[in-house]
C-alpha cells in the first residue's frame, strides 16, 4: 500500500502527534516534524541516518512568525526576506531559548525559511508549531524531487508522504548566514548568488565545513548516487576511459554520447533554471539503470550553474 497521499488533514494529525511526514517545498521533498518534539525531531534524524551535529531548517508559514523563532535580524536578513520569502532562501539567525539544541546541533544560531509551496503552506498555517525538515532522503543520498523517490527510500520507515507533485527548482535552498551582521553563503543553492547580490551587494561564500557546522549542507561529500560519478568538463574524452563499461552521462544541453550510453540531457533550451528542477530527478534515474560509472558534465559558472556544480562536485570522485 502506498504511503503517499493529498490528505493535509491526515498530515496535520501525524504531525501532532509527534510523527514525521514527508513535505514537498519548490526545492526538494522534507522530512518534517514538530520542533518542539523531542520524539519527532529523534525520528528525523533515527530515519535519515543523519549526525546530530548536522542543523535542520526550521519552516515558517510567514515573516511574522520568525519573531518567535530569532532573537535578531540584521538589516540585510530584513531586505533578503522581504525579497525573497517565501522562496528558497534558508536564513541562519540568533536564536530564541526557546528553540531546542537538537534542532540546531547545539548552537546558538538556528536556519529557517518559508516555503514556497502552496500546500506545505497551507498545512503551515493549520498547525501550531514550526516544522523541521531536512530532505526526505538517507544521510549523503541523492535528494528527493518527487514523492515516488521519497517511497522509495522510506516506505517501511514513514506512515505518510504529502503529494506535492514535482519540486519546481530542484535543488536545495541557498543558505545565507551573517558573521558581525554582514552576510555569508553557506550553501549554493536554487537562489542565484547574482539575485542575492542584486538585493544586498558583495557577498562572501564559506560552504564547504566538515566539523562543527554553521548550517545544513556544508559536509563535501553530499547529495551522491551509489554509483560511482565523475564530473568532468569533457565527457567525450571520459567516456573514452571506461569502454567496455555501463555508462551513464550526464549533460547540460547538447548530447554527447554515443549510443552505448545511458544519457540525460537536463534542458533542450540551455536553461539553467530547467536543468537545476530535472538535476536530482535524472541522477535518481541513472543510479537506477545498474551502471558501472557515471560521467557528468560540468556547467558554465554563473547562475545556477554554480549551485548545480556545487551539487555535483560533493557527489562526484576527484579525478
Amino acid at each position: 500500500m502506498s504511503i503517499i497521499s493529498k490528505d493535509i488533514q491526515k498530515a496535520v494529525h501525524l504531525l501532532t502527534n509527534d510523527d514525521v511526514v514527508a513535505i514537498p517545498t519548490e526545492t526538494v521533498y522534507g522530512l518534517a516534524g514538530n520542533i518542539f518534539s523531542e520524539t519527532a525531531i529523534t525520528r528525523i534524524f533515527s530515519t535519515k541516518k543523519r549526525p546530530f551535529f548536522n542543523p535542520l531548517i526550521v519552516h515558517i508559514s510567514s515573516i511574522d512568525a520568525l519573531q518567535n523563532i530569532v532573537t535578531h535580524v540584521p538589516e540585510k536578513a530584513k531586505l533578503l526576506a522581504t525579497a525573497f520569502w517565501p522562496g528558497s532562501m534558508t536564513l541562519v539567525l540568533k536564536k530564541h531559548a526557546t528553540i531546542p539544541d537538537l534542532i540546531t546541533a547545539g548552537k546558538d544560531t538556528v536556519a529557517v525559511r518559508i516555503p514556497n509551496h502552496p500546500l506545505t503552506l497551507q498545512l503551515l498555517e493549520q498547525l501550531t508549531f514550526p516544522l523541521a525538515a531536512p530532505s526526505a532522503n538517507p544521510f549523503g543520498s541523492i535528494s528527493p524531487t518527487t514523492a515516488i523517490h521519497v517511497e522509495q527510500y522510506f516506505k517501511n520507515d514513514i506512515k505518510m508522504v504529502l503529494d506535492g507533485g514535482s519540486c519546481s527548482k530542484g535543488i536545495e535552498s541557498t543558505i545565507i548566514g551573517f558573521e558581525n551582521d554582514e552576510p555569508i553563503i553557506y550553501r549554493l543553492g536554487a537562489l542565484a548568488l547574482e539575485e542575492i547580490e542584486a538585493v544586498i551587494g558583495k557577498v562572501v561564500i564559506k560552504n564547504k565545513k566538515e566539523q562543527n557546522l554553521d548550517a545544513p549542507g556544508m559536509l563535501a561529500r553530499h547529495y551522491a548516487p551509489k554509483t560511482q560519478t565523475f564530473l568532468v568538463d569533457d565527457v567525450v574524452h571520459e567516456t573514452k576511459k571506461h569502454l567496455g563499461k555501463k555508462i551513464g552521462v550526464l549533460v547540460f544541453h547538447q548530447s554527447k554520447c554515443d549510443d552505448f550510453c545511458i544519457e540525460v540531457v537536463l534542458s533542450d533550451k540551455a536553461s539553467l533554471q530547467e536543468a537545476a528542477a530535472n538535476l536530482y530527478s535524472a541522477m535518481h534515474h541513472l543510479d537506477h539503470q545498474n551502471l558501472d560509472v557515471i560521467i557528468a558534465e560540468r556547467f558554465p559558472e554563473k547562475g545556477l550553474g554554480i549551485s548545480i556544480n556545487d551539487r555535483l562536485q560533493r557527489a562526484t570522485v576527484a579525478l
